[in-house]
C-alpha cells in the first residue's frame, strides 16, 4: 500500500504547466531544445508568441498562443539586420556606440510595442489567469514575460546568455566589480591591467545610459499594466532561478549567486 501512494505521488510530481514568454531569434532557438526535453518529461507547455516573428513557430511538444502585432515580417526583418550589422560593424568607438544605440532604440521601440500587444489583449490574458500555471519561463533580455508573471502572480525562471548593462548582476544583487568583469564591447578579459581596468569603467558609464533609454520604457509600460511603480530592477529581483548560458570553460569567470546557474553547451545549433 505504501508503495502504491508513493508511485501514485511520483506520478502527480512528473508533470507542471508552465507558460512560456520567450524571445524571438537565436534565443528562442536555444530554448526550443530545452522545451522539447521538458515536454519529454511530462510537462505540460504553453507558448506565448507575437504573430508576425521569425523561428517562433508550433510543434507537437506544446501549445501555441499567438497574438497580432502591429509590424509586417518584412519590417521585423529590417529592423533585425540593421541592428545586427550595426553590432558587428568595425570602426571608431563613438561612432560604433552611436550606431549601437540607434539600433537598440528601434529594437526597443518594437519591442516595447508588441509587449504592450500582449499584456493589453483581454480575451489572451484572461485564458491565461485561467489557465492555473506553475510557473513560467522567460528570456529577461526583454522583461515583457517578467510583467506577464508578476500581473499572474507566478515564479519565473530566466534563461538567457547575459543582459545589458549588466541588469542581470543587479537583478540578482550579484557583485560586478569593474576591476574584474569585463563589460561588454570591450573585449576585456577578467585579467586587466590599470588602463584596461579605466576602460572597464568608462564603458560601464556609457551602458548605464544607454540602458536606461532601452528599458525605461518597459518601467513604465509595467507600471501602467501593474498599476504600481515599477523598475526594471524591481521586476528581475523577482526571478526565482537564473539559467545562465555560459560556461568557464568558454567565457570568463565572474561572480555567482546563488540561484544562478550555469547550464554552458546549450546552443542554438547542432554541431
Amino acid at each position: 500500500a505504501t508503495l502504491v501512494l508513493l508511485l501514485s505521488l511520483l506520478s502527480l510530481a512528473a508533470g507542471g504547466k508552465l507558460l512560456v514568454v520567450p524571445v524571438d531569434g537565436s534565443h528562442w532557438l536555444s530554448m526550443r531544445e530545452v522545451l522539447d526535453r521538458l515536454s519529454e518529461k511530462g510537462h505540460e507547455i504553453v507558448v506565448v508568441a507575437p504573430e508576425t516573428n521569425f523561428y517562433i513557430k508550433s510543434t507537437k511538444n506544446f501549445v501555441m498562443k499567438m497574438f497580432p502585432v502591429p509590424l509586417t515580417k518584412e519590417e521585423v526583418d529590417e529592423h533585425f539586420q540593421t541592428s545586427i550589422e550595426d553590432v558587428l560593424e568595425e570602426g571608431p568607438f563613438l561612432e560604433r556606440t552611436l550606431k549601437i544605440y540607434q539600433s537598440m532604440k528601434r529594437l526597443s521601440d518594437f519591442s516595447v510595442s508588441g509587449c504592450a500587444h500582449l499584456l493589453y489583449n483581454k480575451e489572451l490574458v484572461r485564458y491565461l489567469e485561467e489557465s492555473k500555471f506553475d510557473a513560467v519561463l522567460t528570456d529577461p533580455v526583454l522583461p515583457c514575460g517578467q510583467i506577464l508573471a508578476e500581473h499572474l502572480s507566478l515564479p519565473s525562471m530566466f534563461f538567457l546568455q547575459q543582459m545589458p548593462c549588466g541588469l542581470d548582476f543587479e537583478g540578482t544583487q550579484c557583485p560586478n566589480p569593474p576591476s574584474y568583469v569585463p563589460r561588454a564591447f570591450t573585449e576585456l578579459t577578467d585579467h586587466m591591467n590599470f588602463l584596461q581596468r579605466v576602460k572597464n569603467q568608462l564603458f560601464d558609464i556609457l551602458n548605464f545610459f544607454l540602458c536606461d533609454f532601452v528599458f525605461q520604457p518597459y518601467a513604465q509600460l509595467a507600471s501602467e499594466f501593474l498599476q504600481r511603480d515599477v523598475t526594471v530592477p524591481d521586476l528581475l529581483h523577482h526571478g526565482s532561478v537564473w539559467l545562465v548560458r555560459l560556461d568557464f570553460v568558454l567565457d570568463y569567470p565572474r561572480p555567482l549567486m546563488p540561484n544562478m546557474i550555469f547550464i554552458g553547451g546549450v546552443n542554438c545549433a547542432h554541431k
